[in-house]
């Protein structure tokens, strides 16, 4: 029977080291807002954005935002909320822009009422990070573990199929406790859509998407609740973006790639993940990637932005503020990925990003040249 987190004995500890964590990655500097302070600032003061939306973003938002506002005053506040709650603020029209990791659906597009624009804007890792205090060596992972442990089929970790892929190392009985997110999340479409490749058991049971029924495990609020879930329960595993991981001190497996061969997440693994064509609205997954020395979960983030950006009485001047700080995190702010151990976007993905964000207009009239 699935367990909830809120009655969990584990909820306490993981909700404090959500915060902390979260502080930890740079939160402070757009995080916490209402939806009604969101509405509130985006019909009022242009020189203040609202974001909202994946929190596997928010470590390398929070820093992009914070050096954009030491160039030229302009404060973009960002809530880290999830993909799912981003893309309801959108719909809504109480941010500025979304941001998600994972492409709208059919039944969010429909709920838009105008184009929405995709933006790629990262690439980066999901790690699966686990909390085995005595097992020094880095677990291997291979898809029909992953996947078993996720369906609650594997509950131990000393089963022999991880003890098989993990020879030498003494694994000990403790009881597997899976964390997952509870909230609508890019992060669990990019994790549940891997799955779906490589295991027909969890393709036909659980399938893919933002939001799934998990047949087993506790569920954590954003990438930040999984985190501290995982932290602070012993037999732990959760998924994860990897800044979150190496930020908080946290192990995290080799994952089996379709090649056969045992990948750590890096920027190195994700950049040759990503190096694939990317198509004209850049709709595109990432995971179970072919290339050999590719890591098999990772991604893409995208910024999201109505086409047209004259609602809700915005004015032009705030539209062109908005795309000139996405315009400037294709392109200068890249600088800040590598070093929060996200893959700057390739030459070939900034190209696309570049022609997708000179469609957007105000009134019918372009915004950038």
């Amino acid at each position: 029977m699935k367990k909830n987190l809120f009655n969990s004995k584990f909820f306490t500890a993981a909700v404090m080291l959500s915060i902390f964590s979260f502080m930890g990655c740079g939160g402070g500097e757009g995080g916490g807002k209402t939806d009604s302070t969101a509405a509130a600032s985006s019909s009022g003061d242009d020189n203040a954005l609202i974001g909202a939306g994946s929190s596997f973003d928010n470590p390398l938002f929070s820093k992009m935002f914070s050096e954009y506002n030491k160039m030229n005053g302009l404060k973009v506040n960002y809530q880290s909320v999830g993909s799912g709650a981003g893309i309801s603020q959108l719909t809504n029209k109480t941010v500025d822009f979304g941001a998600s990791d994972a492409p709208m659906n059919g039944k969010q597009d429909s709920a838009v009422s105008a184009p929405v624009l995709h933006i790629p804007v990262t690439a980066g890792a999901v790690a699966l990070s686990y909390n085995l205090a005595e097992v020094k060596d880095t677990l291997k992972l291979t898809p029909t573990i992953l996947a078993e442990i996720f369906l609650g089929k594997i509950t131990k970790w000393n089963d022999p199929k991880i003890v098989a892929a993990n020879k030498g190392v003494k694994l000990p009985a403790t009881g597997i406790v899976v964390a997952h997110r509870s909230d609508g999340s890019g992060t669990t479409n990019i994790f549940t859509t891997y799955l779906s490749k490589v295991n027909e058991d969890w393709s036909a049971k659980v399938g893919k998407g933002s939001s799934v029924n998990w047949p087993v495990g506790l569920g954590g609020k954003g990438t930040e609740g999984v985190a501290g879930m995982v932290k602070q329960t012993p037999g732990a595993i959760g998924y994860i973006e990897l800044a979150y991981a190496i930020q908080n001190n946290m192990a995290y497996a080799k994952v089996q790639n379709k090649a056969g061969n045992f990948i750590t997440p890096t920027i190195a693994s994700v950049t040759a993940a990503a190096n694939i064509t990317i198509p004209p609205d850049s709709k595109i997954s990432l995971t179970n990637t072919e290339a050999a020395d590719g890591y098999p979960i990772s991604g893409f983030s995208w910024v999201l932005i109505y086409k047209d950006q004259k609602y809700n009485s915005r004015s032009s001047d705030r539209a062109g503020k908005l795309l000139n700080l996405i315009s400037w995190m294709i392109h200068d702010g890249q600088q800040y990925s590598s070093p929060l151990t996200y893959a700057p976007l390739s030459p070939a993905a900034v190209a696309v990003a570049d022609a997708i964000l000179k469609s957007a207009t105000y009134d019918g009239k372009a915004i950038l040249q």
